[in-house]
């Protein structure tokens, strides 16, 4: 069959700077950084004593107390962005077909809190014998908040979660326009969910010194394609977007934000934790995306980054960039939001998709935080435009967003404007 076009009709977002999507849109062009010292656990006695957390996040107006006990918070997240996309979206859904309304979610790792304080437990009375919540399994496992969503909404098409570590969610996005696109559903609810601030993964990348460890100062901490740079900050939240097939979003009088074009899929077949020095397999899903999109790297306005704040990772992303787009890469606004809001692993590319969107629809791109005159990387080509210090306005025709997870697997999302 022809493929047919896909557009996004809604958007819903729980991040560190923002519960909603208006407030995390709004802190991002500000330039306002989510980190600060942790508050879910004692960091006493840990190299990295701070992070991106959620701050100030009601579950209760999504769940009712007897509900909220069954739930981790990876999905409450998942479950509030969900919320505000489908009301973002304005569906009657009384009149859609919802054998043809899907989820797919991405989630690199799900229901941490849960396990760690489970286990806790029950090493802490392990002499009473093993006495573990019957709300364990469903709590923990990753593909949850897709089935909660699913029963929440009635849809009763496509679900499902996708693993790719810190790409988790760009392929959810990429399996959900395929969805769509190739007429196995008209609207699929897409995203990420991730909470892993956590004993053991604040412990866990820390011993693989991954996370930055500015604990003086942690609200500059993540700060990609500086030289001074040294490590991730991890945050936590969720985004989500509503895909719809064009021709059904303008037969309901849709808002319509952009349309998703084109994306990446592929893996660097080189190391489980470093990216390819040369940014290969990065290089090789934008150009997939473009090519899928009818699109040329001149087509291009703005990259926004996987942008970690590691050594080499943001290295190598930039020389991917390079590859891809050769002269043209210097008229690219090119920026990173994990400035801002830390990285939320699975998640991350839900988040950073809806900010690529809104950057289309708005004709504006938010900065990369932390960068002070000076601190430049000799492996770094400083004269492209990474949009340091200050959001910048522009026309931005279509716009690509990058995420890179362990294992080497790379996802690319391509947004243009509505036609």
């Amino acid at each position: 069959m022809e493929p047919r076009r896909v557009v996004v009709t809604g958007l819903g977002a729980v991040t560190p700077i923002g519960n909603d999507v208006k407030t995390y849109w709004t802190n991002l062009l500000a330039g306002t950084s989510g980190a600060a010292p942790i508050t879910h656990f004692d960091t006493a006695l840990f190299k990295t004593t701070f992070a991106c957390e959620v701050k100030d996040f009601q579950a209760e107006q999504y769940f009712d107390r007897k509900e909220l006990r069954k739930v981790d918070p990876y999905a409450q997240f998942a479950m509030a962005a969900a919320a505000e996309a489908m009301n973002d979206a304005a569906f009657d859904l009384e009149q859609e077909d919802l054998d043809r309304f899907g989820a797919v979610v991405g989630v690199g790792i799900g229901g941490t809190r849960t396990f760690e304080e489970q286990l806790y437990e029950y090493g802490r009375n392990m002499e009473q014998g093993p006495h573990f919540s019957p709300f364990l399994v469903t709590k923990m496992v990753p593909n949850m908040c897709a089935g909660l969503i699913s029963i929440r909404f009635g849809l009763r098409g496509p679900n499902y979660t996708t693993a790719a570590a810190c790409a988790s969610s760009t392929y959810a996005l990429a399996q959900a326009f395929d969805l769509v696109r190739y007429g196995k559903a008209d609207i699929m609810l897409t995203g990420g969910a991730e909470s892993c601030i956590s004993p053991a993964g604040i412990g866990g990348f820390s011993s693989m010194h991954a996370i930055s460890t500015r604990n003086d100062a942690p609200e500059t901490a993540s700060r990609p394609f500086s030289a001074s740079r040294d490590g991730f900050v991890l945050g936590e939240g969720a985004g989500m977007l509503i895909l719809e097939e064009l021709e059904h979003a303008k037969a309901r009088g849709a808002k319509i934000y952009a349309e998703l074009a084109g994306t990446g899929l592929g893996a660097d077949a080189y190391h489980v934790t470093a990216p390819h020095p040369e940014g290969m397999g990065a290089a090789a899903v934008m150009k997939a995306a473009i090519a899928e999109a009818g699109l040329n790297p001149e087509d291009i306005d703005y990259v926004n980054t996987h942008g970690t704040s590691t050594p080499m990772g943001d290295v190598s992303e930039v020389k991917a960039i390079q590859s891809v787009f050769g002269d043209h890469a210097y008229k690219l606004n090119i920026d990173a939001t994990k400035s801002m809001t830390g990285h939320l692993l699975g998640a991350a590319g839900a988040i950073e998709a809806i900010a690529t969107v809104l950057a289309v629809q708005n004709d504006i791109v938010p900065p990369t935080i932390n960068h002070d005159e000076g601190d430049n990387d000799e492996n770094i080509d400083y004269r492209l435009n990474f949009t340091f210090g200050k959001a910048q306005q522009r026309t931005v025709r279509a716009a690509i967003t990058n995420n890179f997870g362990f294992g080497g697997q790379n996802a690319c999302a391509l947004f243009k404007k509505a036609e």
